[in-house]
Parts: C-alpha cells; structure tokens; sequence
C-alpha cells in the first residue's frame, strides 16, 4: 500500500491528539467483536469486520463500512440491523467520535485498507 494512501487515515485517526487523549470523557469503545480475530480486542479497518460498540451498559454489535474517495478511506460503523452510518471522526490518540452522517465516497474494496486498529474510545456516543 502506498503511502499517500495510507496517509490521510493516519492523519485522520491520529491528528489533535492533544484533546481527550486519555479517553477519560469517553462514554464508550469500540471493539473487535469475538470474530474479530485479534486478541487484544482491536480490530481491522475495512467494509465488514465485525467491531461493538461498548457503552453504557450494554453491547451494541455492528460492522464497519469503509468508503475512498480518491486516496482518502473514511470509515463508519454500522449497528446490525440498522441503516444508520456513523463516521468515525478522530478525537485523539485511540479516541473517536461517532457522528452520523451519510456516506462520502465510494465502498472500498475487500479487505482494504486493512490497518489494524486499537480499540477506540468513543467521546461523543449516539442514542442506540
């Protein structure tokens, strides 16, 4: 993968690390369902993995939706059986925030990008 591909998703998940980079406002996380296949409960950023949503006492599970507009990916969570898309808009350093928001771009192809992810803390948490 080239890295002006890879770019714009490090930049979009990683810049303004300064704000919440505790995850201590963090009202929920994103995780690697069971069928996720990593261990530490992390998961990988493309169309279909299987990722929870972690909050408030209780689980929400759901897959991720990744779209590429030219060499920019943007991802976006989906709760099983819903139709709603959540972008994953960065907060800081494993830090999200799901806002929702109809898709821009293209559906990504299978499996891409494919960059294996930490569990996300979630500063700004949806109504599910």
């Amino acid at each position: 993968m080239k890295l002006k591909t890879i770019a714009p998703l490090a930049v979009l998940l990683l810049s303004t690390a300064a704000w919440a980079a505790d995850g201590g406002d963090a009202c929920g996380r994103l995780v690697g369902a069971s069928g996720a296949n990593q261990p530490d409960g992390g998961f990988r950023l493309r169309s279909g993995e299987p990722v929870d949503f972690v909050g408030g006492g209780k689980t929400v599970h759901g897959a991720l939706q990744v779209f590429v507009d030219g060499s920019v990916y943007r991802a976006y969570w989906q709760p099983d059986g819903g139709h709603e898309l959540y972008v994953l808009a960065n907060a800081a350093a494993n830090s999200t925030r799901l806002i929702s928001t109809p898709p821009q771009g293209q559906p990504a192809g299978a499996g891409q990008p494919g960059t294996v992810l930490a569990p996300l803390s979630v500063v700004s948490c949806p109504a599910l």
